[in-house]
């Protein structure tokens, strides 16, 4: 059934992305990252929804999709404040903040 080779690219998709959020100290690659974790559980939905013969798959996609939009413009508007504050987008330097 091709549906495996489905799992097989969400199951690489959600190891990269795992990878990247807890190796990367840049806030811009640690969003790109859980984009990724967010693509792999669309595939996953998308392929699961195929081998069930069920479309409900493919709706629970769309709203994992708007939830994605969504973090990326809540997201990437706080990494554009903190570097306007800090100079820096490292993620490091923000255990310093308290507030």
């Amino acid at each position: 059934m091709y549906a495996v080779n489905f799992l097989l690219l969400s199951a690489a998709l959600f190891s990269i992305g795992v990878f990247g959020v807890i190796a990367r100290r840049n806030a811009v690659m640690v969003l790109m990252s859980i984009e990724l974790i967010l693509n792999s559980v669309n595939l996953n939905l998308v392929a699961f929804a195929l081998i069930n013969k069920d479309i409900d798959g493919h709706i629970f996609a769309l709203f994992v999709i708007a939830v994605a939009a969504a973090e990326v413009g809540v997201g990437l508007g706080m990494v554009l404040m903190i570097y306007r504050n800090r100079r820096s987008i490292a993620l490091d330097e923000l255990s310093e903040m308290h507030g």
